[in-house]
């Protein structure tokens, strides 16, 4: 049935998606299911369940760029779109690689301490985007740049993760780079690389052209 008893139509807020929006849940989706594959890596080891969330991951990115092209090939943009895009993103390009990383070994409490620093800046990165994109558009209306690294630039830690499991170089105390005791907790040498990566991206002075 389409009515609800109360005289509202079911699913409306599906019907009011346009087709670019389901570009966007599709990066949601592939974000999530490669969460999940690090889940199942963690229970057995087996590697296609790895290789699966590496491969995800860029497919996420895909949808990210192909809903933009949609949405303005077409001339259409849903009232939720922004807001949509971001909440995917944070998912794929901010916890999925945050997992990915405590998944092959970044699991001491200094490497955790970075992994949520790191989630938290994607978190924040986005929100000032959807908070300042307007006034950054000037009077053309089309923003120009990026201030702070875009949330997808991720997937360069992905890469080199992807690089450090072909060559056998995971697990606690295995990363690149090796670890360090601060303390009694531990801290890997690659784990600076999500550091890195959530401080470019709030960086209030990092501008980077937008195509």
């Amino acid at each position: 049935m389409d009515e609800h008893p109360s005289g509202r139509r079911r699913f409306t807020m599906l019907r009011s998606f346009v087709g670019a929006d389901f570009l966007t849940i599709g990066n949601a989706a592939c974000g999530m299911a490669a969460i999940f594959c690090c889940l199942k890596f963690m229970e057995g080891q087996n590697p296609a369940y790895m290789w699966a969330a590496f491969a995800l991951l860029p497919i996420s990115l895909l949808f990210d760029m192909l809903d933009g092209f949609i949405a303005r090939w077409r001339h259409k943009h849903s009232a939720l779109g922004a807001d949509l895009d971001s909440l995917a993103d944070i998912v794929s390009f901010g916890v999925a690689p945050a997992v990915i990383g405590y998944t092959l070994g970044m699991q001491g409490v200094w490497d955790t301490v970075v992994l949520v620093f790191f989630v938290v800046c994607g978190i924040a990165r986005l929100a000032r985007y959807n908070a300042t994109s307007a006034s950054m558009g000037g009077e053309s209306g089309k923003v120009t740049h990026y201030e702070g690294a875009p949330i997808p630039t991720s997937l360069i830690l992905v890469i080199l993760l992807a690089a450090s499991y072909a060559t056998g170089n995971v697990g606690v105390g295995e990363l690149w780079g090796g670890a360090w005791k601060i303390g009694p907790w531990t801290l890997h040498a690659m784990t600076l690389a999500y550091a890195v990566s959530g401080s470019a991206m709030v960086s209030a002075t990092l501008r980077i052209p937008k195509p």
